[in-house]
């Protein structure tokens, strides 16, 4: 039971529906459910049957069942790798890397292209900058080594206005590496992820800008204290999303961009699953490495989503 209240102010007691009643009268939305529930339970939760290979000596002619179990012995062994810390260290420091750029980058083209009153200059950057989305990653990387080369346009233009006398090797010095993945993802994913936030602009009551214009607000004013406090809630949630993924530094662009001369710096940890389960075979140790990531993702998730919730703000769960 729950108290309302009708029309005249009273208060009146109203019978919960309960789950299943509620659940046969939206019986449309559940049917319409019912081919994404069954992609993420095929997809999703049915290769985590294939964790199980994370505690075993698997052989792939015994399979799961004949192969020998060995515990926690793939993650001790895992954890005496120096190449797998690395990895650990290089993915996060991309993901923190790509998240900080990413998501400055796109609310700070979000607000000029919505200060901007000219409707078909504000569509023709929105469309030059949101279409390096759709194209492949292995034409980006290939873009990106004949820029960042040492005879590439970057160092060109170093060269020509006296910052420095030599071209200057980015794809073969490991400290460069991580900026040039930022760099690259940036230019790569901000128009597509400034779409998010042009649409919670937009969603914004143009009375608050009256208000503002009528207390004499100029534009960076009005940025300031009406548009992003009315992001603020889109902003949360991306950036409780985005904390879950910070294991996810990403695969294709280090592996494409990556060589042996960088390796301590490019290698995150798919990039090591893909080494040691398919290159080296061994299975068990790959699968820990990557049992390892979903956890520690899962981990992130909840600890972001628990602080926003504790500080007041909006939450994923």
């Amino acid at each position: 039971m729950s108290i309302v209240r009708n029309a005249q102010g009273k208060e009146i007691r109203a019978k919960n529906k309960g789950f299943f009643r509620t659940l046969f009268s939206q019986w449309q939305l559940m049917v319409m459910s019912v081919p994404m529930l069954l992609y993420v339970l095929l997809f999703n939760y049915g290769p985590m049957w294939g964790w199980v290979t994370a505690f075993q000596d698997y052989k792939p002619k015994l399979g799961m069942l004949g192969s020998k179990f060995v515990g926690l012995k793939n993650f001790e062994w895992l954890f005496t790798r120096q190449d797998f810390i690395n990895s650990i260290r290089n993915t996060l420091a991309m993901s923190v890397i790509n998240l900080v750029f990413g998501t400055v980058s796109s609310i700070l083209l979000a607000i000029l292209l919505n200060e901007v009153r000219n409707r078909g200059f504000k569509r023709t950057v929105q469309t030059v900058t949101y279409l390096p989305h759709f194209l492949s990653m292995v034409i980006v990387v290939g873009m990106a080594q004949n820029i960042f080369s040492s005879n590439g346009a970057v160092n060109a233009l170093l060269m020509n206005l006296g910052l420095v006398r030599e071209p200057v090797f980015f794809l073969g010095e490991g400290k460069y590496f991580w900026w040039l993945v930022g760099v690259i993802n940036v230019w790569k994913e901000v128009g597509w992820n400034t779409i998010i936030y042009i649409s919670a602009m937009t969603a914004i009551d143009p009375c608050l800008y009256e208000a503002a214009s009528i207390d004499g607000a100029g534009r960076f004013h009005k940025i300031m204290n009406v548009t992003l406090p009315g992001i603020r809630s889109t902003f949360v949630i991306l950036l409780i999303m985005n904390i879950g993924h910070l294991m996810e530094a990403g695969f294709e662009i280090q592996y494409l961009l990556g060589s042996s001369v960088v390796m301590d710096w490019s290698q995150t940890i798919d990039v090591f699953v893909l080494q040691y389960g398919i290159s080296k075979q061994q299975y068990g140790v790959a699968t820990a490495a990557g049992m390892f990531k979903s956890i520690v993702a899962i981990i992130l998730l909840v600890s972001a989503n628990a602080i926003s919730r504790r500080l007041g703000e909006d939450t994923l769960i």
